[in-house]
């Protein structure tokens, strides 16, 4: 599907009772850390998704600047714990001896996209991401290191997962659209990205 060492396609990760029952480990989590629409540094132009996270430290954009901290920009509360499931997706998929400490967890609703982009905010570049979809199936976007390299698309749909490790982990990436009415997970359908990201190089 791609040429950079350390991109990897599970299809079909999650089956759909394990997909289901990480919407309602979701919904839980969504009390305690809810969506939020983040905005540029410079312009201050809102996201076209809705993002929350869990884990130690979340990743959040405001006008200071992209970066991790450990509690909600709304509500001030740290943000709550990464679920089992996904813990047990890092250790099943991305092969690093230590845990994620960050899960963002976006939500693209019908219409909505995320332009090319690098995943570089974190000082551990040797750890992979980790990304599961859920809802909705996406059109993905990925290329190489430079913004001018060559890009193809795949479709990810519901339950699948996706690493970028290795030379794959500073690639451009990003979703072109959402296609509505492709799954039947999210009862108003959309679509939940969850990657799961390890930020710091301490133990």
């Amino acid at each position: 599907m791609n040429n950079l060492e350390g991109f990897k396609l599970a299809p079909g990760f999650l089956e759909r009772r394990a997909q289901e029952q990480l919407v309602e480990d979701l919904r839980a989590l969504l009390k305690e850390a809810p969506f939020y629409t983040p905005v540029m540094p410079r312009s201050g132009k809102p996201f076209s998704v809705r993002m929350t996270n869990c884990g130690t430290l979340g990743w959040v954009s405001d006008r200071d600047g992209y970066r991790y901290q450990p509690t909600h920009p709304e509500t001030g509360r740290p943000w709550p714990p990464i679920p089992q499931v996904l813990l047990a997706a890092w250790g099943e998929l991305g092969g690093y001896s230590k845990p994620p400490e960050a899960c963002l967890i976006n939500f693209y609703a019908s219409g909505t996209r995320m332009g090319l982009h690098q995943d570089r905010d974190e000082e551990d570049f040797a750890a992979p991401v980790v990304s599961l979809s859920l809802g909705d199936e996406a059109v993905f976007r990925i290329g190489g290191q430079s913004r001018k390299d060559p890009t193809r698309s795949l479709r990810l749909k519901s339950g699948d997962a996706l690493v970028l490790g290795g030379e794959a982990r500073l690639a451009f990436h990003g979703v072109d659209r959402i296609i509505a009415g492709t799954s039947t997970l999210l009862p108003k359908g959309g679509r939940i990205n969850l990657t799961l990201r390890r930020v710091t190089k301490g133990e």
